[in-house]
């Protein structure tokens, strides 16, 4: 479909991992400009472990997760959002080569009618 890795749709499919990434990054923030608990090796090293490790965990499936939606894009069947069984809709790459089809006969016609004008 496109050729960046992650366009607006893929975007938009993983605005669910991105949600939670802002609220974590929020709290590594917060605690670290707020600090209400006050700093202790142990008990601080094991609040900002428990809120950085699922973040670069989530921020790694995330990518993962963008990277196959696009290989499930190019490479699958794609059908318009939720009409992948309704009948008589058929996938989006038959509707992108039809109109590419009719865009290259709209482009010869034209330059049937140029050449006749030239002559």
């Amino acid at each position: 479909m496109g050729t960046k890795t992650f366009d607006k749709d893929t975007i938009l499919d993983l605005t669910v991992n991105m949600v939670p990434l802002v609220i974590i990054l929020f709290f590594v923030v917060a605690f670290a400009l707020v600090n209400p608990f006050g700093f202790e090796s142990l008990a601080s090293g094991l609040q900002y472990g428990l809120l950085v490790t699922p973040f670069v965990l989530l921020a790694v499936l995330t990518y993962l997760s963008g990277k196959a939606i696009v290989g499930a894009e190019q490479s699958g069947t794609v059908y318009p959002p939720g009409q992948a069984t309704v009948p008589g809709v058929g996938p989006l790459h038959e509707e992108e080569a039809a109109e590419a089809a009719e865009l290259e006969e709209t482009n010869e016609a034209d330059a049937v009618e140029a050449a006749e004008e030239t002559a």
